[in-house]
């Protein structure tokens, strides 16, 4: 039986849509009463496993699940060896770095050295204050990081932003983008190397479907 790793939230409804397309019916898991974390499909062939959006990875990397959706950000932070196989073009959404609007700082460099910067992005804001020779003091927050330039307690943040409307109801201002972020559908690397081309049969209907949506 083929397992994929689906997160819960934004993600989920558009990613049931995707494996729709390629026969496998995962819609229970949208059913507002379901509390299984572990579901079937009505035809047998796959399961579904219910995470959350940073955990996907994690069991594709180790084999529990074969296929997963996640979101690139997710992919980028934790650096899990699991194969991208499509970019299924939904939850896009950036990665940036704020600051306070009254701030004055136009762009990163502008930042002092060694400086707190809060973010629940850690990794991928050292790689990139480390391209721009920029020592800062990197604060791992797993709330709100708004609240960090908002209390004094760091310059800036790195953060994910989509309409940018949390930050502007709360007085910061984007001056940075590291990378664009969307939905990418993974896959456990042996499995797809193993695979009697079932595997392949799911990817290439998703893709396929990518395909014609890109073409439109």
């Amino acid at each position: 039986m083929i397992t994929v790793a689906l997160a819960k939230g934004a993600l989920l409804k558009d990613s049931v849509a995707r494996f729709a397309a390629a026969g496998l019916d995962f819609s229970a898991v949208l059913d507002k009463d379901n509390r299984q974390l572990m579901v079937p499909t009505p035809c047998g062939r796959a399961r579904a496993l219910l995470v959350r959006n940073g955990d996907v990875p994690t069991y594709v990397s180790y084999g529990q699940a074969q296929l997963g959706v996640v979101g690139y950000d997710v992919l980028k932070e934790h650096q899990l060896p699991v194969a991208q196989l499509v970019d299924l073009g939904f939850g896009g959404c950036r990665m940036s770095v704020a600051v306070k609007a009254t701030s004055g700082y136009q762009r990163a460099l502008d930042l002092p050295a060694h400086c707190r910067v809060a973010s629940k992005f850690t990794h991928c804001a050292r790689e990139y204050f480390d391209a721009l020779d920029l020592p800062v003091e990197l604060v791992h927050l797993n709330g709100s990081v708004e609240l960090g330039p908002m209390t004094g307690m760091s310059e800036a943040i790195v953060d994910l932003v989509a309409t940018g409307r949390t930050l502007r109801d709360n007085g910061l201002v984007e001056i940075e983008e590291l990378f664009r972020s969307s939905a990418r559908l993974v896959g456990h690397p042996l499995s797809m190397r193993l695979d009697d081309g079932a595997l392949t049969e799911i990817v290439t209907a998703i893709r396929t479907v990518e395909t014609s949506k890109g073409e439109g």
